[in-house]
Order: structure tokens, then sequence, then C-alpha cells
């Protein structure tokens, strides 16, 4: 499927909104009395963090290669 270079573009902006988000979820999280009764949704935000690092690199990737 093709995209367009505006595309791309937004949605790699909407990517790193929500990585933002998400790793300031993950200090929230973290910083709390105790941490360990959060630990699933920690890890959760975690694996979702670098879901969405990894389609930010391609994005860019696509977006290099047009």
């Amino acid at each position: 499927m093709e995209y367009t270079k505006e595309d791309l573009s937004e949605a790699k902006r909407q990517i790193e909104s929500t990585l933002h988000k998400l790793r300031e979820t993950i200090k929230t999280f973290e910083a709390k009395e105790h941490p360990e009764k959060y630990r699933s949704q920690i890890t959760l935000a975690k694996r979702r963090v670098r879901a969405f690092e990894i389609a930010a690199h391609l994005i860019e990737k696509e977006m290099e290669s047009n």
C-alpha cells in the first residue's frame, strides 16, 4: 500500500505523541508508593513503547526511501 509523505509524517507525529504519553505513564506508575502493584501496567506500557518505537523507525525508513 502506498502512503503520501504527509500521511507518513502525520502518523509519525501521532506515534511520537503517544510515546511521550506512555513514557510519562511509566514514570507515574514507577513513582507510586508501591510500584510492584502496577507491574503489569508498567510492563504493558513498556511493551507498547517498544512497539511504537519500531513503528516510528519503520516510518522514518519509508520516508527516507521515497
